[in-house]
């Protein structure tokens, strides 16, 4: 009569110990031959955990990823979301936590407000892995916690930026979040704004491209205006003849001092002046001082100035 009862008991553990263990990420294949046609029918269903891969292929779509731990890739080379935003917001709007999106190309995002995103975060911790973002009003735009890292890596930035009421960038960290890292991206072109503004509480440009080209339009290259921790090494930079602040490449603390500042490093970076008068290649108003070292510049270029630009 015993082998009965440890069988029971073997089964009543074994489905206790089912129960307890988190289910397992699903696959959410997205396409023109799948069951769901569009990123918007995914993230309708997506829970926490899922992988949501897309074929490529041209979306008229947009969507809101309220799940967290989501990872939103693109199945193949060509996955393009063009046109359509969502609450007057952005391409993708995403809600939950802790998002991997990769692969994926984000173009010509605008809404009533003139600041539409190919990718706006508003909960914590977003990364961005191997993108594009084309003419945007915002590449990507970013809010949420102190808490929180935004990670954009591999990607590239086009044409965006605007200016028509308070301006959008190619990327804006519009919050004092914990940390903003760029790295190896690419930043072409943009219009009116800047190529990067950053209000966290640390930020890093390493190893990219940030060129205003023939045709941009941008204000400063990068912009940290309430101060903070930065990092920005390894860089090329060119501000182009027609760039609408002639005076300043990297400005630091222009709009305050609330975010703590104890480290400022400028190192190892390449810049051109392609404008006339003199540019400041840093501007530092935080009265932290900043370390300069290596840094290579072209042009009628002052290494660093503070206060205002004359």
């Amino acid at each position: 009569m015993t082998k009965p009862c440890h069988t029971a008991i073997a089964f009543a553990a074994a489905m206790l110990c089912a129960a307890a263990s988190p289910a397992r990420a699903r696959e959410l294949d997205v396409g023109p031959t799948r069951a769901l046609k569009l990123p918007s029918q995914a993230a309708a269903i997506a829970m926490n955990g899922d992988v949501v891969r897309i074929d490529p292929g041209t979306y008229a779509d947009c969507a809101i990823w309220n799940a967290s731990r989501l990872v939103i890739e693109a199945a193949g080379p060509g996955v393009i979301l063009a046109g359509k935003t969502c609450a007057e917001k952005g391409i993708f709007i995403v809600e939950g936590a802790d998002t991997t999106i990769r692969g994926i190309t984000f173009a010509n995002a605008t809404v009533v407000w003139h600041n539409g995103a190919g990718i706006r975060a508003a909960g914590d911790n977003l990364t961005v892995e191997n993108s594009r973002f084309l003419g945007d009003e915002n590449g990507i735009l970013a809010g949420g916690s102190r808490r929180s890292v935004l990670r954009i890596t591999g990607s590239v930035f086009i044409g965006n930026g605007a200016c028509i009421d308070a301006c959008a960038h190619g990327v804006y960290a519009g919050a004092p979040i914990y940390l903003l890292d760029i790295e190896h991206c690419v930043f072409l072109d943009t219009k009116i704004a800047h190529h990067i503004k950053s209000r966290a509480l640390n930020t890093i440009v390493r190893d990219s491209r940030i060129e205003d080209g023939p045709e941009g339009t941008s204000s400063y290259l990068i912009d940290i205006p309430d101060g903070g921790n930065a990092t920005i090494e390894g860089n090329t930079m060119e501000k182009g003849a027609l760039t609408s602040n002639p005076a300043t490449a990297i400005s630091i603390g222009v709009e305050s001092a609330k975010n703590p500042t104890g480290k400022l490093i400028v190192r190892n970076n390449r810049f051109t002046s392609h404008v006339p008068r003199e540019t400041a290649f840093v501007r530092n108003s935080t009265g932290v001082p900043v370390t300069l070292d290596a840094n290579i510049v072209d042009g009628n270029v002052r290494l660093l100035a503070t206060g205002e630009p004359r």
